[in-house]
């Protein structure tokens, strides 16, 4: 009995030094595992040869581009986890400066901008992320996504060292980077790398600007690796020394992609952006990019071993008048629907694209660290709710003592410097120019309307100003009349050398009997919600047969039980802008090709919501809800 309870002890001792054993192994392994993982933070993403880095190991880029500001912020997880199970691990955003500082004193991160939050989701999906700060990103917005409060300035000069521009940079990044800094790979965040502006080889007008924004991120506490990114022709102009370079295509061409490696010989190559669609334009088809040519060139990409990004991954919407324009051939405006012909739709519905995709990249194990994708979350449910019918209206002209104004003026002032706004000039929307005329005759714009002017004699419609008509003719009259010119900004250039340039309303003096009109009274539209707040208070009246234009027109949308995203059709609507609860879900214009403005779930609530359609010519009277997007005919993209 002795022997056998020492042979038990002589067990439980050896049992109990075992399990101490084990446990210092486990100790030591699981520690200098995590120390290891502390210390490959110092490292971050590395372009140093032929193949990216990510702590010290082999890593490609399957990015995909998602714009935080185009998506409702309810939103933001569902699309990411879309993109996560479709094989991204890249997110990738531009950070839109006009959005983030409106007015020069008044900076804006909450609610659906804020960064922070967005970054921040991205790492809990377990996503990296590149951020593209700007300040100048394109990506399609008004200006490019410069605010217009910098025209203000006569003699500005955009995305240079112009004194006025850098300190406006200066300030803006202040306010920006430091909310970054924190969120960097090699501070335990999930940013991998800052692509530094966006596209300066096809502006190049400054050769000590790009090196300006880089130090202007390094010096606040950037410290990721750093990109530019530029289309083949312009690589050499657009990058800067310490900046990895990055090619933007639809097509792969080896030329393009060997012009690349013979700048960098010895560094990964990268589409930063590989285009999967393209935008639209008012009163062209809609672009669509086939499945399997998108397909074709990312597998392409991935078998020559690059690292891509796919733009967009989904596009969303330019809600309100975020849209840009082209200056080339001719001014053309962009629709507010930004869904890209992407994988993921507008409205976030799967593609036959992201299949496809989904199918490719599942072939690709780094993608998301383990054998197989993420389930596909489940789509959200689309509601055709019956028509809103228009039971109130408002003419313009009851509406303008509710407007920030009227300002008097000698001769027309331009959009950006009337005095609304806290002096910083009005940034989208409508602007109203009156004045006094005795008589009829030849009324010249001398192509100083910015962009369209629908023009009145007492109130009464006469005709058009685009920026192809200059003259149209006022009829005869008696007395003193008052002359209207209602000027509508469609959307400032997004690119190329004209961006300085890009000043709205009426620009320059408008001839009558080339006579200069003088002594203007000015009305600021820009719409924005406020105005909307203001307009309870406004003589709406019960909607007649004959309702003047353009007016406002308001009526009720009923949605029961948990809200459904849905679409908006307007079947016999000329041209204006739809509110739904005061937010401006963007233009509508029958000549197309959109034909339907998307309306998420969460922006209605329960029961009751208002609807307010601005008209400019003429109406139906009656809106409806679909429950599925009409983008308009389609063209494929050539």
């Amino acid at each position: 009995m002795v022997v056998l309870r020492i042979r038990n002890v002589h067990k439980r001792k050896y049992a109990l030094i075992c399990l101490c054993i084990a446990g210092f192994i486990m100790y030591r392994y699981l520690g200098m595992s995590e120390r290891g993982r502390r210390m490959s933070r110092k490292v971050g993403l590395c372009a140093n040869t032929s193949q990216f880095t990510l702590e010290g190991e082999p890593f490609r880029i399957i990015g995909g581009s998602i714009h935080y500001f185009r998506v409702p912020r309810a939103y933001w997880r569902d699309r990411l986890m879309k993109m996560k199970a479709c094989g991204i691990n890249t997110l990738t955003t531009y950070v839109p400066w006009n959005l983030h500082q409106p007015e020069r004193e008044v900076f804006s991160f909450q609610t659906q901008l804020d960064l922070q939050a967005y970054i921040s989701l991205a790492a809990e999906m377990e996503l990296w992320v590149i951020l593209r700060p700007g300040p100048y990103i394109s990506s399609e917005l008004d200006l490019g996504g410069l605010p217009s409060w910098l025209l203000q300035d006569s003699s500005m000069r955009l995305r240079t060292t112009h004194p006025g521009f850098i300190q406006a940079v200066n300030t803006f990044f202040d306010k920006l980077i430091p909310k970054l800094v924190p969120l960097q790979f090699k501070k335990g965040g999930p940013i991998i790398a800052v692509q530094v502006e966006n596209e300066y080889g096809s502006f190049a007008k400054d050769q000590s600007y790009m090196l300006f924004i880089k130090e202007a991120l390094q010096s606040r506490g950037i410290s990721e690796l750093l990109l530019t990114s530029d289309k083949h022709k312009t690589l050499k102009s657009g990058g800067v020394d310490g900046a990895l370079r990055t090619v933007k295509l639809q097509k792969l061409n080896q030329r393009n992609i060997q012009e690349l490696t013979a700048i960098q010989p010895n560094n990964p190559t990268m589409v930063m952006d590989y285009w999967t669609g393209w935008y639209d334009i008012w009163g062209e088809l809609h672009h669509v990019l086939p499945p399997e040519d998108m397909v074709s060139t990312v597998r392409e990409i991935l078998r020559r071993g690059m690292s891509v990004n796919l733009y967009m991954f989904h596009g969303g919407s330019s809600f309100g008048f975020m849209s840009g324009a082209l200056a080339n051939p001719s001014y053309r405006a962009l629709v507010p629907s930004y869904d890209y012909d992407a994988p993921l739709s507008e409205s976030g519905e799967y593609t036959s694209k992201y299949h496809l995709l989904r199918d490719l990249l599942s072939r690709y194990k780094n993608t998301g660290g383990s054998d197989s994708l993420p389930d596909m979350p489940v789509l959200h449910y689309r509601e055709a709710y019956e028509p809103a019918i228009m039971y109130q209206h408002l003419s313009l002209w009851d509406a303008l003592s509710f407007t920030e104004g009227p300002f008097r003026s000698a001769k027309p002032v331009n959009m950006e410097n009337l005095p609304v706004n806290n002096r910083n000039g009005q940034s989208y929307g409508y602007t109203l120019y009156e004045t006094i005329i005795t008589r009829g005759g030849l009324l010249q714009s001398g192509d100083n309307v910015r962009d369209r002017a629908l023009v009145f004699v007492d109130r009464s419609y006469i005709g058009l100003f685009k920026r192809q008509s200059l003259e149209l003719a006022v009829p005869d009259g008696k007395g003193r009349r008052t002359l209207s010119l209602l000027v509508e900004n469609c959307g400032r250039v997004h690119q190329g050398r004209e961006l300085d340039k890009q000043r709205k309303g009426l620009v320059g003096d408008i001839l009558l009997n080339n006579i200069p009109l003088r002594d203007f009274t000015i009305y600021s539209l820009d719409m924005k919600p406020s105005f909307l707040d203001s307009l309870y208070q406004a003589p709406w009246k019960s909607l007649s047969e004959t309702p003047s234009f353009p007016g406002f027109f308001m009526g009720r949308l009923f949605a029961y039980g948990y809200p459904s995203d849905t679409f908006v059709k307007l079947p016999g609507w000329e041209k204006g802008v739809v509110f739904i609860n005061g937010l401006n879900l963007g233009r509508y214009w029958s000549i197309g090709p959109q034909q339907t403005l998307y309306l998420p779930g969460p922006f209605l609530n329960s029961g009751i919501n208002q609807v307010i359609v601005f008209e400019e010519q003429e109406g139906d009277f009656k809106v409806h809800f679909e429950d599925q997007a009409d983008l308009g005919m389609a063209a494929d993209i050539q």
